[in-house]
């Protein structure tokens, strides 16, 4: 179950659980597009993966319990805020690559 969490990692801007602006990598780094755009290069910090658009889960339960009420977004911020000079070496050399093939 994704936590959805609320924030940026990186400028700690609100990303509430319907938001269309959080992008996730594979660990659930959790990052504005912004941020992934104008700083990160779409590279993760933290494990090198590509970003893609966070679902938003559905807040109605249409379905069997598979809504925020029974699976609410997690509260927990982790604001962890991105070297920009030490990424951007450590982007460099990756980001030409596909994220498919990191």
């Amino acid at each position: 179950m994704l936590e959805l969490r609320p924030t940026c990692e990186h400028c700690n801007t609100a990303l509430p659980p319907d938001s269309l602006e959080a992008r996730i990598c594979s660990f659930e780094c959790t990052f504005c597009a912004h941020c992934v755009d104008t700083v990160l290069a779409n590279v993760c910090p933290n494990c090198g993966g590509g970003f893609t658009a966070r679902p938003v889960r559905p807040a109605h339960n249409w379905k069997g319990d598979n809504y925020l009420g029974k699976e609410p977004a997690s509260t927990t911020v982790k604001h962890r805020p991105v070297d920009t000079q030490a990424h951007a070496v450590f982007a460099e050399a990756i980001k030409s690559i596909s994220p498919a093939q990191r």
